[in-house]
């Protein structure tokens, strides 16, 4: 979103990006501003690293407190053109439903996550009394909408009734990643105990709809192979488990770090030589990671485990961009690995070309100037 705001105020708009900071704070904090792109955090409670019964609760709270915020802010008169946010979260519809009545104006919504419908595949919930409370207040996000931007051509269906009503708008608006400098990384793997090794990196979130416990099997499987090795970085709720894994494995080619700040990760990908994906086969949902654009900017060929079916098998095979698998036998993976990292010549020409896929498709200004025509035109 970051990069999507400094887009629109590079193409001569006022973009004003209101976030939530967690407590204690005051109500509203002071406006920042950079790339002419102005900032105000509201108060909220937290949301990370809590139980799912706790975490709820916290959403559920946090239109209400970023409104409570924004209404004792020098923002509260300001009438808007137009409102875009994202989800996840499910749970901003009332924040928008005010800020839509006041102004009467578009709203944009950018859709990157089928909830609970993909909490459903992977067998978190079951349609009972909690799936349909989640469905409720999805919904009633969708009808604060008058656009919605959904990542894959395969995720349209999802919203074929919503589409239907009058007025309003659904499309596929794919994801975007602006050209960030290598700035270098605090994690250095020249001086740890991967030195020396073809890195394979696995950057973002590690949870149960990743599945990234496929890739410590498939540590396992390649320990012998004293040239690779495995780099895991940032949180989750899975990542005690892959730790303990990893120790019980005794693997001595993996390594974990936790989350860094985002400037820090070309550097970072800069010392590695494959890319790590994955999405839980359980999916029925499509979804394209930001990871995804992140290895194609950096030039790392992609090693992807995904459902079957997703419109990423299409993208990945179709652009000669890495190797893709969707199946359970971590022998056929390794394999896979394998015919990639020791094919350097097959690796060089994936990375130009995911150079090239990354201007071409995942652009800013390629999804600044799509939202902009959906917002002027609502509807058609």
């Amino acid at each position: 979103m970051r990069d999507l705001a400094r887009e629109f105020a590079a193409q001569g708009h006022e973009p004003v990006v209101l976030a939530p900071i967690e407590r204690p704070c005051p109500a509203w904090l002071e406006q920042e501003e950079s790339d002419g792109v102005r900032v105000v955090r509201l108060r909220a409670p937290g949301t990370k690293d809590y139980g799912y019964v706790r975490r709820t609760l916290a959403e559920l709270a946090l239109p209400f407190a970023m409104l409570r915020g924004l209404r004792t802010s020098p923002l509260r008169e300001i009438k808007w053109d137009g409102i875009i946010w994202y989800a996840p979260s499910i749970f901003f519809g009332p924040l928008i439903w005010w800020l839509k009545r006041r102004s009467n104006c578009p709203t944009y919504l950018i859709l990157r996550d089928i909830f609970p419908e993909w909490a459903v595949d992977l067998g978190l919930l079951r349609k009972g009394p909690v799936y349909y409370f989640f469905k409720l207040i999805a919904n009633f996000q969708y009808r604060v909408a008058d656009c919605i931007g959904v990542q894959t051509p395969s995720n349209l269906e999802y919203l074929s009734d919503w589409s239907k009503r009058s007025g309003n708008r659904l499309e596929v608006l794919q994801n975007w990643l602006a050209e960030a400098p290598n700035v270098g990384s605090t994690i250095s793997i020249s001086d740890s105990e991967l030195a020396g090794r073809d890195i394979l990196v696995y950057v973002g979130n590690m949870g149960v709809a990743q599945g990234t416990q496929v890739f410590i099997e498939l540590a396992y499987q390649l320990k012998h192979r004293e040239d690779l090795g495995f780099l895991f970085v940032g949180r989750g709720g899975d990542v005690p488990a892959l730790i303990d894994q990893a120790r019980e494995y005794q693997l001595d080619n993996t390594l974990f770090y936790s989350e860094i700040d985002t400037s820090e990760i070309p550097g970072l990908l800069a010392q590695c030589a494959v890319g790590l994906l994955a999405l839980s086969p359980k999916h029925n949902s499509h979804n394209i990671p930001g990871k995804f654009l992140t290895y194609l900017q950096a030039g790392l060929p992609v090693l992807a485990r995904v459902n079957h079916g997703t419109d990423l098998v299409s993208i990945i095979e179709n652009e000669g961009v890495g190797r893709v698998y969707t199946g359970d036998s971590i022998e056929t993976l390794r394999t896979l690995t394998e015919d990639l990292l020791d094919s350097p010549e097959a690796r060089g020409e994936m990375s130009r070309q995911g150079q090239a896929l990354a201007v071409r498709m995942f652009s800013p200004a390629i999804a600044c100037k799509q939202i902009l025509t959906s917002l002027s035109h609502p509807g058609h």
